[in-house]
């Protein structure tokens, strides 16, 4: 399992190196000639792990504000479920919980990833234009908006499911080393 920093930062590096993707499109020379950069190449693979998770209704690091913060999902829940010693009750609901936003989550991040599409093609056919951009970037907001939306919510939905010393334990588990 990778530690909450690196999917935060690897959300980071897929969310800021998508413009430059979109601008050269997947394994393409820059418009100099040139093959792509290191860093380039590391923001490509972060950005398929990116359509990847967000397909199956991840939330690839979208909720880390709530989690940072005391207010832990579902899914890391029910992964840490011993060592937080939840009831049965917890267990049932927090199983609900995830089921609910992974089904809430998946057509919205559908329309995430199929609006991230359209702005790289757009590029990719040399059709950017101001006004056809614009329409592109909101559409693509709107929709991350959208996913990320569902995952704070949930993660404010699990929050009230816990004691205050499962709360503690979850912090220690997930941000103290």
């Amino acid at each position: 399992m990778r530690s909450p920093l690196s999917l935060v930062l690897a959300g980071m590096l897929a969310t800021t190196a998508a413009p430059a993707l979109a601008q050269h499109g997947p394994g393409a020379h820059s418009h100099t000639g040139a093959v792509p950069s290191t860093g380039h190449l590391t923001a490509q693979a972060c950005l398929a792990e990116f359509d990847a998770v967000v397909a199956e209704g991840r939330g690839f690091g979208m909720a880390f504000p709530a989690d940072q913060n005391g207010y832990p999902g579902p899914l890391h829940v029910l992964e840490l479920k011993d060592r937080l010693r939840l009831t049965p009750e917890q267990e049932r609901r927090t199983r609900e919980l995830l089921d609910a936003m992974f089904a809430e989550a998946r057509p919205k991040s559908a329309r995430l990833l199929a609006s991230e599409a359209r702005l790289r093609d757009l590029f990719a056919r040399r059709g950017a234009d101001d006004a056809a951009l614009r329409a592109a970037v909101v559409d693509a907001e709107q929709a991350r908006a959208d996913v990320r939306l569902v995952h704070l919510r949930t993660h404010v939905k699990t929050r009230d499911l816990l004691t205050e010393d499962q709360l503690r334990a979850y912090h220690a588990a997930r941000w103290t080393k």
